[in-house]
């Protein structure tokens, strides 16, 4: 379509495939050759006090994935049947569906301009609304999308005063920062996610991070489905099958080696594209906060259809038929089926902004391991799309 090649006899360009930096295999064979296979074992322990060390907390706890950590943080918190919990509306379902394990109930935030994350405004709005109806939530999840930090400043701010708890979603964002803090660390726990496309993966699993040790330690336990202290096997609670195991632990130590090397690469990855569309009207890409620093886990931008009669659908058809992988941005959860009847609080009167970025927005391949001639493959397909759009814009004139 963006140019005569067969889509088959081209390489396929992924979103955001693994990238392994080769350490991973020593790790393995240690587990393997001292057969610490299970759920608990020396990778395991060394993981967690090194994501501890990067992301500047007193402790972390290896779980198998970031939906998992969310679904313990909100547990820890005590949030349970008939309670509410915030969450921001433009994000992924695994930020919200811990909500529902526990029957709570979501009440979704809309995005800001700046950040494209949970909006302030409409977060104090909601707050205000649940203090008058004295139904405070129980805690607020705040996602930290594509790899931006949200305003935690003023986030905190607002939770604080009304003395609401802080879950911070970082499954995309480890290696960002945002004061010179790394995200992740400023709530009461923080989440991280190594799925096979996040910027550094275990294949599977997820991180837990707080400064409380205490809330912590109970966290593992709840795990390691709830086994009390005896001999036999003694349960007084309801747990969860939930760690790590060692061998995937083992893979997070050496990819954990090589994320800040993976941050620069993708940081590489979003320039180029932002280079190479500077020059057209109605190509806005994501914005970075001042005193932020995005990891760039997704080159995420929004495109004017009347600007550039390009619509996303069109565009992702061109990519796909030249075996390039592009993704719409995330549906916002309050649009959903499965949470069609959640309130839902609008940064300011008119559109939503989560719903114009929607409508707009694209996700670009971004892999730390992609080759300048796939990036320049994509470049030139968008200006492929680019160019055909110009000359019907032109026909029709």
């Amino acid at each position: 379509m963006c140019d005569d090649v067969i889509m088959n006899e081209q390489k396929r360009i992924y979103l955001s495939p693994p990238h392994m930096s080769g350490n991973e295999r020593k790790y393995i064979d240690e587990a393997f050759e001292t057969n610490w296979i299970a759920p608990l074992g020396p990778h395991i322990d060394a993981f967690e006090k090194e994501i501890a060390e990067y992301a500047g907390v007193n402790d972390a706890a290896a779980v198998s994935s970031g939906t998992a950590a969310i679904h313990l943080a909100l547990q820890l918190l005590g949030v349970s049947e008939g309670d509410i919990v915030f969450c921001s509306s433009f994000t992924f379902v695994a930020s919200a569906n811990p909500i529902r394990y526990l029957g709570a109930e979501p009440v979704f935030i809309d995005s800001e301009p700046e950040t494209w994350n949970i909006s302030p405004q409409a977060l104090q709005l909601a707050i205000e609304d649940a203090a008058r109806e004295g139904s405070l939530p129980k805690a607020v999840i705040v996602v930290h999308l594509y790899g931006q930090s949200a305003k935690m400043s003023e986030i905190l701010a607002i939770c604080n005063h009304y003395e609401i708890p802080v879950i911070e979603d970082a499954a995309e964002s480890l290696g960002s920062t945002y004061k010179g803090k790394p995200s992740g660390s400023f709530g009461k726990f923080g989440i991280y996610s190594f799925n096979g496309n996040k910027i550094i993966t275990t294949s599977g699993g997820g991180m837990l991070v707080s400064n409380d040790v205490e809330l912590l330690r109970k966290g593992r336990f709840l795990a390691t489905q709830a086994r009390d202290l005896a001999s036999h096997y003694q349960h007084s609670s309801m747990g969860y099958n939930y760690r790590m195991s060692n061998v995937l632990a083992g893979i997070g130590r050496a990819q954990l080696e090589v994320l800040n090397d993976r941050v620069q690469a993708r940081r590489n990855v979003f320039e180029k594209y932002q280079e190479s569309f500077s020059g057209i009207r109605g190509f806005d890409f994501m914005p970075e906060l001042e005193h932020t620093r995005s990891n760039r886990w997704l080159t995420a931008l929004t495109i004017d259809e009347q600007e550039t009669g390009i619509t996303i659908p069109f565009l992702l058809e061109a990519l796909a038929a030249e075996n390039i992988e592009a993704r719409p941005v995330w549906k916002p959860l309050h649009m959903q089926p499965l949470f069609e009847n959640s309130r839902f609080y609008a940064h300011s009167e008119g559109e939503p902004v989560c719903e114009r970025l929607f409508k707009s927005g694209i996700c670009l391949p971004s892999g730390s391991s992609m080759t300048v001639v796939d990036q320049v493959r994509v470049v030139d397909c968008i200006h492929d799309v680019i160019k055909k759009s110009a000359g019907k814009s032109a026909q029709t004139a």
